[in-house]
């Protein structure tokens, strides 16, 4: 299943709350992102069905080996991103709204030589 950058924000969120809050129940993940709970719920059932996340009988968010590895992915571009914004003068709100953006378009080869291009210069 093909992800849009939507459903790559929502396991982005989920990986976010898990590391900051151990559970994860959708209302939280609504809170987190600004959005309704019935959009989290259609998100939510999208992202079951490909099989990026569960859903325990407690109603707790659990990423799939595949959700976590997208979620984490995703989330390496975002701090990235956000990090280089902040160096280069960019105020860390805006940076975090545009570092959302750009880790949507940027292709992993791309991020990946990036990368490396920027650890190689720091060295």
């Amino acid at each position: 299943m093909k992800l849009h950058a939507s459903g790559e924000d929502y396991l982005e969120a989920i990986l976010v709350l898990h590391k900051k809050m151990g559970m994860v129940r959708s209302v939280d993940v609504a809170r987190h992102m600004e959005v309704s709970k019935p959009s989290v719920c259609h998100a939510v059932a999208t992202l079951r069905e490909g099989g990026f996340l569960t859903m325990d009988s407690d109603y707790f968010l659990h990423l799939t080996d595949v959700g976590q590895e997208v979620a984490e992915r995703i989330y390496e571009k975002h701090r990235f991103f956000t990090d280089r914004l902040i160096e280069a003068g960019v105020d860390p709100e805006t940076a975090e709204r545009d570092a959302c953006r750009m880790e949507h378009v940027i292709s992993q080869e791309s991020f990946e030589r990036l990368k490396n291009a920027y650890k190689t210069k720091e060295e």
